[in-house]
């Protein structure tokens, strides 16, 4: 399982990033992000400790833990520059949090986020065919969530994304150990969403293969 939006308590999570870790390892899982939720507040806070947690248990563990952030409910505005700024602390991945119909996200936030070259938009809900093509366009991944409530959209993501030849990947958004699955539960959610399962294979690959462009994996 390659999972690339998880939380610990370092926002809104459960658990500490290093049991986070171990309980994905023991679930099966390869490759783990923790994104945990920054804006302006705490991004100097939440970051360099991912970064720090992710660089210690590297060296003692066979899963590999990605530092990441996700851009959570910040104006559009800003995305571009607290994109650079998580960049700057050291987030591997950033995620953003997208236009989910079950939160009250700032409209224009899937396209800023894009706009701002987000490695992952999150959940973005009702997503637009001219976001989704530029999304495709600047190399920007669109989430299929296994997260209840955001994945209510999961089905018109899948058919937007894969008109507009826009990338896909499927995460958990885990905030508790019990959110976290297995390979064989993801490709139950690629398929509710109206995946096949070739397109899942092709998910999986092209998680490895955003892994490798940044260097989080070797090539």
């Amino acid at each position: 399982m390659i999972d690339l939006h998880t939380h610990t308590l370092l926002s809104d999570g459960v658990l500490l990033p290093s049991e986070m870790v171990r309980r994905a390892e023991h679930r099966g899982y390869r490759h783990i992000a923790l994104t945990d939720h920054v804006d302006t507040s705490n991004m100097d806070f939440a970051i360099p400790r991912i970064v720090q947690t992710a660089s210690e248990i590297n060296r003692h563990i066979q899963i590999k833990v990605i530092p990441g952030a996700e851009l959570t409910h910040i104006p559009p505005a800003m995305f571009a520059s607290m994109t650079r700024k998580a960049r700057e602390l050291g987030a591997a991945i950033v995620v953003a949090h997208g236009e989910t119909p079950v939160e009250p996200v700032a409209p224009g936030t899937n396209l800023a986020a894009i706009e701002a070259g987000v490695d992952i938009l999150a959940h973005p809900g009702l997503i637009t065919n001219k976001e989704a093509s530029l999304a495709a366009e600047k190399g920007v991944y669109l989430e299929i969530t296994a997260r209840k409530g955001h994945s209510l959209t999961n089905g018109h993501v899948a058919r937007v994304a894969k008109a507009a030849g826009a990338k896909l990947v499927l995460n958990t958004d885990a905030h508790a150990p019990s959110d976290l699955i297995t390979v064989k539960f993801a490709g139950t959610v690629a398929l509710g969403a109206g995946l096949t399962e070739d397109d899942f294979k092709d998910m999986r690959a092209q998680a490895l293969n955003l892994l490798k462009n940044i260097g989080a994996i070797q090539a």
